[in-house]
């Protein structure tokens, strides 16, 4: 860790930092020394950290559950299928009540997004400082293990979101049916002239609420865990202020990590719910 963690701001700012490649100002290519850098390395720059991550867990879903599959029988499961099992009915309940089309892609992104979000969640519960220490003792000066506190990841999540729900939205209803839907409502007339003149109103109600949609699916996703990643790095500051902060520390961070199960398992229900009711609204026609 670099001399800057020493202070407590600097503890802070060091633990808030991805691992950033990208290109710098003189045009060569490498990992970014601290906040400024990443900064000047601007769009372009790949966190490092939060590909890896994201991309662990999501193997590591596909590998669990790959292997469950591999192992199911016809008889009753027990334990690691019995819980895989589980999991999927959970997911299969909640797209069945919420859809109401024909699609077999719902099921299937439902339960990727909400297994995969939620691996990437309950990476908050790990102490903050095991897996960045480990990392410096490779060589490695910064490791943000929470993919989900990178609003790059969320985004990227939800962007994917909204990308199927404007292809099923023209699908269904095609070009021009989902054209109307953003012109033609919520202010309707029988007059031709105020048809033309709500059009501009509704484009642009049914537009911002268009857009909001990932908007707020990501940052929803992005703010909870960010704030609770913030906590535990406060929490870890009393560590290093003798015996009576540290005890006090350890009985917070139990108190806050029980807490926090209840977030990361509420952020990656409701983002796959939100997904769901999406994806049904762009199979609907009004």
């Amino acid at each position: 860790m670099s001399s800057e963690a020493l202070t407590t701001t600097g503890y802070i700012k060091h633990h808030l930092q991805n691992l950033t490649f990208g290109q710098h100002p003189d045009g060569s290519w490498g990992l970014a020394h601290g906040a400024a850098e990443a900064r000047e390395m601007g769009f372009w720059a790949i966190h490092l950290d939060t590909m890896f991550w994201s991309v662990f867990l999501g193997a590591l879903f596909l590998w669990v559950f790959r292997k469950a599959a591999v192992k199911a029988t016809a008889e009753t499961p027990s334990g690691f299928l019995n819980f895989v099992e589980w999991v999927i009915e959970f997911v299969d309940e909640n797209v069945r009540s919420t859809f109401s089309h024909k699609n077999d892609l719902v099921a299937p992104l439902a339960l990727t997004l909400f297994v995969w979000v939620l691996l990437m969640n309950t990476m908050d519960l790990v102490p903050v400082d095991w897996i960045p220490q480990i990392a410096h003792l490779l060589g490695i000066e910064y490791m943000k293990v929470v993919p989900t506190t990178d609003p790059n990841a969320t985004f990227g999540m939800s962007l994917g979101v909204f990308v199927l729900t404007l292809f099923y939205s023209i699908k269904v209803k095609g070009i021009g049916g989902f054209a109307a839907e953003l012109t033609m409502q919520p202010f309707q007339a029988n007059s031709p002239i105020l048809k033309i003149l709500f059009i501009p109103v509704n484009f642009f109600l049914e537009f911002v609420s268009l857009i909001s949609k990932p908007v707020s699916l990501s940052l929803r996703l992005f703010g909870n865990l960010f704030a609770g990643e913030m906590i535990f790095i406060l929490i870890a500051l009393l560590f290093s202020g003798g015996v009576v902060f540290a005890l006090v520390g350890g009985v917070v961070q139990w108190a806050w990590a029980v807490f926090h199960i209840l977030i990361v398992l509420l952020q990656a229900f409701i983002f796959m719910v939100l997904t769901i009711v999406y994806l049904e609204m762009a199979h609907s026609h009004h």
